[in-house]
């Protein structure tokens, strides 16, 4: 199948590719139940020294750029408790976390979470996690412009292979909050 955006050889939809993907991206792309069915998911194999943004698009196609988002994880805390969540922004900007991250999760303070909280809480590998396969009980704050974009290409939980996904898809996913001004 051609992909429909950037240049790729070949895009699979992620159903026939569960073995390409970390365990959590796999097990929530087989248990998905978004109104975007699981097969509008797809999975393009791509060479991990090429997987950070600015090098990647000069490899894969510069409209990427705008087609891209980029998913962080945060560390919200307030009296002791910190809450992790998940930012999709698109990679153009950057995640506001001292202001509307650190609102939303009604923390006193908010910063990025370390990489080894990040991947050690998601399973998944530094500079590919995706907002499927998170923990379900994290909040996941899309910035309404990535969610706004016909496809939108995110990690794939590994640095080799990204995927390609309708951006209204994450607007449903559970604990999904759609927010204007995320990304700045």
């Amino acid at each position: 199948m051609r992909a429909p955006i950037g240049d790729f050889d070949t895009a699979t939809p992620a159903p026939d590719c569960l073995d390409e993907l970390t365990a959590p991206v796999a097990d929530a792309v087989r248990h998905w139940s978004g109104a975007v069915p699981a097969d509008q998911i797809l999975y393009v194999e791509t060479d991990p020294q090429w997987a950070d943004t600015a090098v990647f698009v000069e490899h894969y196609g510069r409209e990427l750029l705008e087609q891209s988002a980029n998913c962080v994880v945060v560390a919200g805390k307030r009296g002791g408790e910190t809450t992790l969540a998940a930012c999709l922004v698109p990679s153009t900007t950057k995640v506001d976390v001292n202001g509307v991250v650190r609102r939303q999760l009604g923390a006193r303070k908010a910063s990025f979470a370390s990489m080894d909280t990040a991947i050690g809480e998601t399973g998944m590998e530094y500079g590919g996690i995706t907002p499927i396969g998170l923990p379900c009980d994290w909040p996941l704050l899309v910035d309404s412009a990535v969610a706004g974009l016909p496809w939108v290409l995110v990690g794939s939980g590994r640095r080799r292979g990204k995927l390609l996904v309708p951006g209204k898809a994450f607007a449903q996913m559970p604990g999904a909050v759609v927010l204007d001004g995320l990304g700045v």
